[in-house]
């Protein structure tokens, strides 16, 4: 649980928290966010590192979604953590983070079957739990900039899943390499963990699929090979019952969200991470809150004032902001001081180079 006793009423998010052997000096969590800024083969760039470094006031900074393997990545311009060379890239992100006092979390992204082609490496497959077309289309950089359709995935054969797991396991290896505080397994989105939890992208009849246990097994057996390298307690996960983003669906997301994290909670993790759906099936932060024993962050929207009430009420331990971090870099000490926060329009999210990136200003500059 979070290192903060006494009467939650007097926990705000200004407070130091500790969610397993992760220390956050305060509990504004940096969420992660698609940035496209890395090298076509997923090395880091000199940008990224100034833009995590700007933002190292978050008690917590969530990176951007990380492909584990070749076959993982489906965006362009995505970062990798595939090799040592990734590993060292990384490298100067998170020393620059700690040189600011600042605490790194990377998170693990295995996309699956929302995947195009033009943005793999040439030798690298689309694979899924069934052979399930995401009926979606994604951004290349091909001539110029083009919509692609998602390629049609192959199944994977069940003693291909261990090999899939075994990817997993080396890129956290090579994020502890790299001097992460932690990393976080991406369980929702649509992306591979949320396809094998789902009964509209999973129609598998051997032990991966099926029933919920089998469903929930390929989720469980990762977080449990990733918790085997260093300890649960610098293993996150990220889930969001119910979240149709990326076509995915599933019949009863409660039924499988609340046997997921009665799996997961014994493992002894350290934090799970979910966000609200305002009009979706399942009051998500009541639902972890139930099945998960450990800290809590809680994404979506949130204003500071309302974050705060939030924990205040005991329903999460921090919250996770993603759009007020892209305009604010200094966020934390603009919520700290009642100063006035910047618009969360941007320009250029997505683009190559600096602009829209690591070129808001901060108060003092």
């Amino acid at each position: 649980m979070t290192s903060t006793d006494g009467d939650a009423r007097f926990v705000n998010l200004m407070t130091p928290a500790r969610f397993g052997r992760i220390e956050l000096r305060n509990r504004v969590v940096m969420a992660p966010m698609t940035r496209a800024r890395a090298t076509p083969d997923g090395a880091v760039t000199d940008i990224m590192v100034e833009y995590y470094r700007q933002r190292a006031g978050a008690g917590m900074i969530i990176t951007e979604g990380v492909y584990p393997s070749e076959d993982g990545k489906g965006y362009c311009r995505t970062p990798g953590l595939v090799s040592s060379d990734h590993a060292a890239g990384w490298r100067r992100v998170t020393e620059a983070v700690h040189a600011e006092g600042g605490t790194i979390v990377m998170q693990m992204m295995h996309v699956g079957r929302v995947a195009v082609a033009a943005n793999k490496a040439a030798n690298a497959e689309t694979i899924a739990p069934s052979a399930v077309a995401a009926r979606l289309r994604m951004y290349t950089d091909v001539d110029g900039g083009t919509m692609q359709p998602c390629d049609p995935p192959r199944a994977l054969d069940g003693d291909e899943i261990p090999a899939v797991i075994a990817d997993y396991v080396r890129s956290t290896e090579l994020a502890f390499e790299a001097g992460f505080d932690g990393v976080e397994l991406h369980g929702t989105s649509g992306y591979l963990p949320a396809q094998f939890l789902s009964t509209g992208t999973n129609h598998r009849d051997d032990d991966w699929g099926g029933s919920v246990a089998g469903r929930i097994r390929f989720f469980v057996e990762v977080a449990s090979a990733m918790a085997d390298v260093d300890g649960a307690d610098r293993i996150g996960f990220r889930i969001c019952p119910g979240n149709p983003f990326n076509d995915l669906h599933d019949d009863d997301p409660e039924e499988t969200f609340r046997a997921l994290l009665a799996a997961l909670d014994p493992l002894g993790l350290a934090y799970c991470h979910t966000l609200r759906l305002p009009t979706g099936p399942v009051d998500n932060e009541a639902l972890c809150r139930q099945g998960f024993s450990g800290p809590l962050i809680i994404n979506d929207s949130y204003e500071p004032a309302e974050a705060n009430q939030a924990l205040a009420e005991g329903r999460g331990d921090a919250v996770a902001f993603g759009r007020r971090f892209i305009t604010n870099p200094d966020l934390v000490d603009r919520i700290a001081g009642g100063h006035e926060l910047a618009s969360t329009r941007a320009d250029h999210i997505y683009d190559p180079g600096p602009q829209g990136y690591i070129d808001f200003p901060t108060r003092s500059g």
